[in-house]
C-alpha cells in the first residue's frame, strides 16, 4: 500500500475513532483532536482545566478505543519513584525479582502530575523521553507504543509542586479544557443521570497506531512550511534578531528546539488527518497554540496587563 493509500485509510479510521469517543465525550471536539494528533505524532500530552471537565474519562475512552493497555497513577505528595517504575522484591526462592509499576503500560494517565514532588516527576521523566526505565542498575524497555496524558489542576495551588520547564518542555501539547457550552453540558447531564451503558469498539490497534506513526514521520514538507515554522519559534526568543515589540514587553524566556520539530511533526498529522498528504502553513498555526503555551514564560507587565499566553501566540501568528 503507497503512503497516499495509508493516509486515506488513517483519515476514514481517524473519523470512525471520533465517532466512537463521542458515544461518551459530549463536545470538547478540539481536545479530541489535539490529544488524538499527540499519539500519532509519537508525543506527550498534558491536559489542564479545572475538575469534573471528564479529563479522565476522555483518557480512559480513548485507551479502550485504541485497545491499548491503560493505568492511571493518581499523584500525591507521598508518591516515590518506585510506586510508577516497580520495585525489586524478594521472591520465595530469596532471589530478588523486578516487580513491574503501573509505568508499565501503552497509555498512563499521570493524574494531578503536579501535586508529586520532584524526585518522582523526574521518574516520569526519563520514561517520557527515553521509553525505559532504569531500577536496580537494569534498563528496561516500556511497551511500545507508550504515551503520557498527564492532568494538572490550574486553580488549587496550595500542596502542588509546579512542573519544572524541563518537564514541561517533553509534552508535545499543553491542551487548555474548557467548560461545555450549556447543550453540551444539558447534554451531559442528561447522559449521566439516566441509566445508558455504552458499549465501545476498538477501533485500532497498538501495531496499526506504530505503524501510523512511522508513516506521518515520511510525509513530505516543504522548505517554506519549515522556514515559518523555524521563524515562528525564532520569534519567541528575546535575543533574536526577529523578535517583535510583544516578545520584547511580554516574555522573559522563549521556546526551544524541541517546539520547532514539535510544529513540523504536529503539522504533519493535522494534514495527514485532515486528508492532505504535505502540511502547509494553516496546519503549523493549527496546532501552535498547544505546543507554544507551555514553552513561553510570561513576565509580571503581561500579568498585568492582561495578556494572556494565547493572545500573546496569536499576535505572533
Amino acid at each position: 500500500m503507497s503512503d497516499k493509500e495509508s493516509i486515506d485509510q488513517l483519515v476514514q479510521q481517524y473519523q470512525g475513532l471520533k465517532t466512537e469517543i463521542h458515544k461518551v465525550i459530549v463536545g470538547q471536539d478540539d481536545v479530541v483532536d489535539q490529544v488524538l494528533i499527540s499519539i500519532f505524532s509519537r508525543g506527550h500530552c498534558l491536559l489542564v482545566g479545572v475538575p469534573g471537565l471528564a479529563k479522565t474519562l476522555l483518557v480512559n475512552t480513548i485507551s479502550d478505543c485504541l485497545g491499548l493497555s491503560f493505568n492511571r497513577v493518581q499523584f500525591t505528595p507521598d508518591l516515590m519513584p518506585s510506586d510508577i517504575v516497580g520495585a525489586e522484591i524478594l521472591d520465595e526462592n530469596r532471589n530478588f525479582k523486578f516487580l513491574k509499576g503501573p509505568l508499565f503500560s501503552n497509555i498512563v494517565l499521570a493524574d494531578e502530575i503536579n501535586r508529586t514532588p520532584p524526585k518522582t516527576q523526574s521518574a516520569l521523566l526519563e520514561a517520557m523521553q527515553e521509553r525505559k526505565v532504569t531500577a536496580a542498575g537494569t534498563t528496561y524497555d516500556l511497551p511500545a507504543p507508550f504515551f503520557v496524558l498527564a492532568t494538572q489542576n490550574p486553580i488549587e495551588q496550595e500542596g502542588t509542586y509546579p512542573l519544572p520547564e524541563a518537564q514541561l518542555d517533553r509534552f508535545m501539547f499543553n491542551i487548555w479544557v474548557d467548560y461545555p457550552t450549556y447543550a453540551e453540558e444539558l447534554a451531559i447531564v442528561k447522559a449521566t443521570t439516566a441509566d445508558q451503558r455504552v458499549e465501545l469498539r476498538q477501533m485500532l490497534t497498538g501495531e496499526e497506531i506504530l505503524k501510523y506513526q512511522e508513516l506521518i514521520r515520511r510525509i513530505p514538507v516543504a522548505d517554506n512550511v519549515l522556514e515559518y515554522a523555524v521563524k515562528l519559534v525564532g520569534k519567541t526568543r528575546i535575543g533574536s534578531e526577529s523578535a517583535p515589540k510583544i516578545t520584547q514587553d511580554f516574555i522573559t524566556w522563549g521556546a526551544g528546539p524541541r517546539a520547532s520539530q514539535y510544529l513540523i511533526i504536529g503539522a504533519k498529522c493535522h494534514a495527514a488527518l485532515n486528508g492532505k498528504y504535505s502540511p502547509d502553513i494553516e496546519d503549523v498555526k493549527a496546532v501552535a497554540k498547544p505546543i507554544l503555551r507551555h514553552r513561553l514564560v510570561r513576565n509580571y507587565r503581561a500579568e498585568a496587563e492582561g495578556y494572556s499566553m494565547d493572545k500573546i501566540i496569536d499576535e505572533l501568528l
